[in-house]
């Protein structure tokens, strides 16, 4: 009789173990996450890091689970460029900057990783940006409301830029 509730247990648990997994599932985009996805599926007007769309290999020092990424600017965000398109040292992006990194393990875009300077936000973080990370079928992977908390342990490291971190790991 024990090793049938023992059985029944293992199976009743692996039941609801493979019920969680199947419902985590990531949350349709709206609010701030919807605002931050629109704004990086809009390309028209960016500057690409290095004056280029092609796609980078993965670095050491990144936290992203994909293969490859590129980045690029809006208008504003690339005052802080130099003229071959790298951060400058001393950068501090004014409000109004967005910082798209377009994340992907083939060809096309999978997930947006989003910087947007808004420091007036309520879902700023104390440097002012609001942090997205939203995936491109318009559903989110990390909420901007939870201000950039799984990301900035990455970000701060050393050699970053206003928490930019292309200069460090594509020279």
């Amino acid at each position: 009789m024990k090793s049938n509730t023992i059985i029944w247990a293992a199976f009743t648990l692996a039941i609801v173990a493979i019920t969680l997994q199947a419902c985590k599932k990531d949350e349709p985009a709206e609010g701030i996450d919807l605002e931050l996805l629109n704004m990086s599926q809009e390309t028209s007007g960016f500057t690409w890091y290095k004056n280029s769309d092609a796609w980078l290999p993965k670095s050491a020092g990144s936290g992203h689970n994909y293969t490859s990424l590129r980045t690029r600017y809006n208008t504003t965000a690339a005052t802080q460029l130099d003229g071959d398109g790298k951060v400058l040292a001393n950068a501090s992006f004014p409000d109004g900057s967005l910082v798209v990194k377009e994340l992907s393990s083939g060809t096309s875009v999978e997930r947006y990783a989003i910087l947007y300077k808004m420091s007036n936000n309520e879902h700023a973080d104390a440097n002012g940006w609001v942090w997205g990370y939203v995936n491109s079928d318009g559903t989110v992977a990390t909420t901007a409301e939870d201000k950039g908390a799984i990301c900035t342990g990455c970000h701060l490291q050393s050699d970053n830029i206003d928490y930019m971190l292309m200069n460090k790991f594509f020279p």
